[in-house]
Protein backbone atom coordinates (compact mmCIF):
# COMPACT_ATOMS: atom_id res chain seq x y z
CA UNK A 1 0.00 0.00 0.00
CA UNK A 2 1.69 3.04 -1.62
CA UNK A 3 1.06 6.68 0.75
CA UNK A 4 -1.87 7.59 -1.22
CA UNK A 5 -4.13 4.68 -0.70
CA UNK A 6 -3.48 4.66 3.36
CA UNK A 7 -4.11 8.12 3.36
CA UNK A 8 -7.59 7.74 1.40
CA UNK A 9 -7.96 4.58 3.84
CA UNK A 10 -7.34 7.15 6.49
CA UNK A 11 -10.23 9.56 5.15
CA UNK A 12 -12.76 7.26 4.75
CA UNK A 13 -16.45 7.88 6.16
CA UNK A 14 -18.88 5.86 7.19
CA UNK A 15 -21.81 7.45 5.51
CA UNK A 16 -24.56 5.53 6.90
CA UNK A 17 -24.09 6.83 10.43
CA UNK A 18 -24.91 10.44 11.10
CA UNK A 19 -22.37 12.99 10.63
CA UNK A 20 -20.88 14.32 13.91
CA UNK A 21 -22.74 17.63 15.06
CA UNK A 22 -20.77 20.86 14.88
CA UNK A 23 -19.99 22.75 18.24
CA UNK A 24 -22.74 25.18 16.74
CA UNK A 25 -25.47 22.80 16.04
CA UNK A 26 -24.93 21.81 19.78
CA UNK A 27 -26.75 24.92 21.12
CA UNK A 28 -30.26 24.63 22.59
CA UNK A 29 -32.83 25.41 19.77
CA UNK A 30 -35.22 27.76 21.12
CA UNK A 31 -39.07 26.71 21.90
CA UNK A 32 -41.74 25.57 19.71
CA UNK A 33 -44.07 28.82 20.18
CA UNK A 34 -47.61 27.24 20.29
CA UNK A 35 -50.30 28.21 17.74
CA UNK A 36 -54.01 28.50 18.12
CA UNK A 37 -56.21 28.10 14.76
CA UNK A 38 -52.71 29.06 12.56
CA UNK A 39 -51.55 31.74 15.13
CA UNK A 40 -48.85 31.98 17.42
CA UNK A 41 -50.33 31.80 20.96
CA UNK A 42 -48.77 34.79 22.20
CA UNK A 43 -50.28 37.08 19.18
CA UNK A 44 -53.42 35.73 19.65
CA UNK A 45 -53.84 36.91 23.61
CA UNK A 46 -51.86 40.03 22.49
CA UNK A 47 -54.41 40.68 19.36
CA UNK A 48 -57.42 39.81 22.44
CA UNK A 49 -56.10 42.77 25.13
CA UNK A 50 -55.68 45.13 22.13
CA UNK A 51 -59.41 44.07 20.88
CA UNK A 52 -60.45 45.13 24.91
CA UNK A 53 -58.14 48.21 24.78
CA UNK A 54 -60.22 49.38 22.16
CA UNK A 55 -63.56 48.34 23.51
CA UNK A 56 -62.26 50.85 26.62
CA UNK A 57 -63.02 47.75 28.99
CA UNK A 58 -59.63 49.02 30.83
CA UNK A 59 -60.59 52.55 31.20
CA UNK A 60 -62.53 52.31 34.40
CA UNK A 61 -60.58 50.06 36.50
CA UNK A 62 -60.19 50.59 39.97
CA UNK A 63 -56.34 51.63 40.95
CA UNK A 64 -55.40 52.39 37.27
CA UNK A 65 -51.91 53.62 36.84
CA UNK A 66 -51.04 52.67 40.17
CA UNK A 67 -48.81 50.31 41.82
CA UNK A 68 -50.33 47.28 42.85
CA UNK A 69 -50.82 47.14 46.70
CA UNK A 70 -50.32 43.61 47.95
CA UNK A 71 -51.75 42.78 51.50
CA UNK A 72 -49.63 40.12 53.15
CA UNK A 73 -51.65 37.23 53.64
CA UNK A 74 -49.70 34.58 55.28
CA UNK A 75 -52.55 31.84 54.68
CA UNK A 76 -52.86 32.40 50.44
CA UNK A 77 -50.05 31.25 49.86
CA UNK A 78 -48.99 31.15 45.99
CA UNK A 79 -53.05 32.95 45.53
CA UNK A 80 -52.32 36.11 46.74
CA UNK A 81 -51.67 38.06 44.04
CA UNK A 82 -54.98 36.76 42.85
CA UNK A 83 -56.45 37.53 45.96
CA UNK A 84 -54.89 40.88 46.06
CA UNK A 85 -56.10 41.67 42.89
CA UNK A 86 -59.86 40.53 43.03
CA UNK A 87 -60.27 42.62 46.62
CA UNK A 88 -59.23 45.94 44.39
CA UNK A 89 -61.63 45.70 42.28
CA UNK A 90 -64.02 44.71 44.87
CA UNK A 91 -64.67 40.98 44.30
CA UNK A 92 -63.94 37.97 46.68
CA UNK A 93 -62.37 34.20 46.45
CA UNK A 94 -65.23 31.74 46.18
CA UNK A 95 -64.46 30.49 49.79
CA UNK A 96 -64.54 34.08 50.95
CA UNK A 97 -67.90 34.62 49.78
CA UNK A 98 -69.24 30.95 51.19
CA UNK A 99 -68.21 31.64 54.46
CA UNK A 100 -69.88 35.56 53.91
CA UNK A 101 -72.89 33.73 52.73
CA UNK A 102 -72.89 31.30 56.05
CA UNK A 103 -72.76 33.88 58.26
CA UNK A 104 -75.59 36.10 56.37
CA UNK A 105 -77.78 33.03 56.32
CA UNK A 106 -77.48 32.41 59.67
CA UNK A 107 -77.92 35.59 61.39
CA UNK A 108 -80.58 36.04 59.43
CA UNK A 109 -82.20 33.05 61.00
CA UNK A 110 -81.12 34.43 64.20
CA UNK A 111 -82.63 37.30 63.82
CA UNK A 112 -86.16 35.52 62.88
CA UNK A 113 -86.38 33.56 66.21
CA UNK A 114 -85.44 36.79 68.61
CA UNK A 115 -88.91 38.72 66.98
CA UNK A 116 -91.00 35.38 68.02
CA UNK A 117 -89.07 35.70 70.92
CA UNK A 118 -89.81 39.34 71.17
CA UNK A 119 -93.65 38.51 70.22
CA UNK A 120 -93.76 35.93 72.76
CA UNK A 121 -92.78 38.30 75.90
CA UNK A 122 -94.98 40.88 74.81
CA UNK A 123 -97.55 38.96 75.26
CA UNK A 124 -96.80 37.32 78.12
CA UNK A 125 -95.94 40.39 79.56
CA UNK A 126 -99.51 42.68 78.67
CA UNK A 127 -102.21 43.55 81.40
CA UNK A 128 -104.94 42.09 79.29
CA UNK A 129 -103.69 37.97 78.84
CA UNK A 130 -103.60 37.00 75.38
CA UNK A 131 -106.74 35.55 74.21
CA UNK A 132 -107.39 32.33 72.94
CA UNK A 133 -106.95 32.91 69.22
CA UNK A 134 -103.61 34.98 69.58
CA UNK A 135 -102.15 31.69 71.79
CA UNK A 136 -103.19 29.54 68.79
CA UNK A 137 -101.57 32.07 66.36
CA UNK A 138 -98.46 32.26 68.25
CA UNK A 139 -97.56 28.31 69.14
CA UNK A 140 -98.73 27.73 64.88
CA UNK A 141 -95.61 30.15 64.59
CA UNK A 142 -93.44 28.70 66.90
CA UNK A 143 -93.81 25.06 65.26
CA UNK A 144 -93.19 27.03 61.43
CA UNK A 145 -90.02 28.66 63.47
CA UNK A 146 -88.45 25.94 65.07
CA UNK A 147 -88.94 23.43 61.50
CA UNK A 148 -87.64 26.84 59.44
CA UNK A 149 -84.98 26.92 61.94
CA UNK A 150 -83.60 23.23 61.72
CA UNK A 151 -83.81 23.39 58.22
CA UNK A 152 -81.84 26.41 57.50
CA UNK A 153 -79.26 24.49 60.41
CA UNK A 154 -78.94 21.50 58.29
CA UNK A 155 -78.37 23.34 54.93
CA UNK A 156 -75.94 25.60 56.62
CA UNK A 157 -73.94 22.22 57.48
CA UNK A 158 -73.29 21.61 54.48
CA UNK A 159 -72.18 24.30 53.32
CA UNK A 160 -69.66 24.30 56.05
CA UNK A 161 -68.77 21.11 54.75
CA UNK A 162 -68.14 22.41 51.02
CA UNK A 163 -66.08 25.25 52.59
CA UNK A 164 -63.76 23.42 54.91
CA UNK A 165 -62.72 21.27 51.64
CA UNK A 166 -62.08 24.37 50.02
CA UNK A 167 -59.64 26.08 52.63
CA UNK A 168 -57.18 25.60 54.43
CA UNK A 169 -57.28 23.95 58.49
CA UNK A 170 -57.01 27.04 59.70
CA UNK A 171 -60.24 28.33 58.11
CA UNK A 172 -62.15 25.73 58.83
CA UNK A 173 -65.83 26.50 60.39
CA UNK A 174 -67.34 23.70 63.15
CA UNK A 175 -70.61 22.90 61.88
CA UNK A 176 -74.09 23.81 64.19
CA UNK A 177 -75.29 21.78 66.60
CA UNK A 178 -78.91 21.53 65.17
CA UNK A 179 -80.58 19.32 68.08
CA UNK A 180 -79.61 21.40 70.39
CA UNK A 181 -79.81 24.34 68.97
CA UNK A 182 -83.43 23.57 68.05
CA UNK A 183 -83.92 22.40 72.02
CA UNK A 184 -82.77 25.52 73.07
CA UNK A 185 -85.24 27.54 70.80
CA UNK A 186 -87.90 25.43 72.03
CA UNK A 187 -87.05 26.04 75.45
CA UNK A 188 -86.54 29.80 75.31
CA UNK A 189 -89.70 30.07 72.90
CA UNK A 190 -92.29 27.95 74.79
CA UNK A 191 -95.91 27.33 74.25
CA UNK A 192 -98.97 28.79 75.50
CA UNK A 193 -101.29 26.38 77.14
CA UNK A 194 -104.92 27.01 76.22
CA UNK A 195 -107.21 26.28 79.16
CA UNK A 196 -110.42 23.99 77.52
CA UNK A 197 -114.29 24.19 79.20
CA UNK A 198 -116.31 21.73 78.99
CA UNK A 199 -120.02 21.91 80.75
CA UNK A 200 -121.63 18.81 81.65
CA UNK A 201 -125.17 18.77 83.26
CA UNK A 202 -125.98 16.54 86.50
CA UNK A 203 -128.77 14.72 86.64
CA UNK A 204 -130.05 16.92 89.72
CA UNK A 205 -132.22 20.22 87.74
CA UNK A 206 -130.27 23.44 87.90
CA UNK A 207 -126.59 21.96 88.54
CA UNK A 208 -123.84 22.16 86.28
CA UNK A 209 -120.08 20.87 86.35
CA UNK A 210 -117.43 22.48 85.04
CA UNK A 211 -114.67 20.39 83.56
CA UNK A 212 -111.09 22.21 82.49
CA UNK A 213 -108.12 20.69 80.93
CA UNK A 214 -104.98 22.31 79.51
CA UNK A 215 -104.12 22.10 75.59
CA UNK A 216 -100.42 23.20 74.91
CA UNK A 217 -101.09 23.21 70.80
CA UNK A 218 -104.68 23.54 70.54
CA UNK A 219 -104.71 24.89 67.24
CA UNK A 220 -107.59 23.10 65.72
CA UNK A 221 -109.74 22.91 69.24
CA UNK A 222 -113.15 24.80 68.92
CA UNK A 223 -113.94 26.95 71.73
Amino acid sequence: MNMLEAQRTMEYKDWRKSPDKRPEDSEQEPPKVRKYYGKKFEDYISEQIREAEARGEFDNLQGAGKPLNLDSNVYAGDKAVGYSLLKSQGYAPKEIELAKEIRTEYERAEAKIARLHQRGRALRSRRVPPFASEKRAFNAAVEKAAAEYEKTLRDLNRKILTLNLMTPLVMHQSPFEVEKLVQKFRESCPWFFLLIGCQVRNKAPGHTMIMHRCLMMGNDTKL
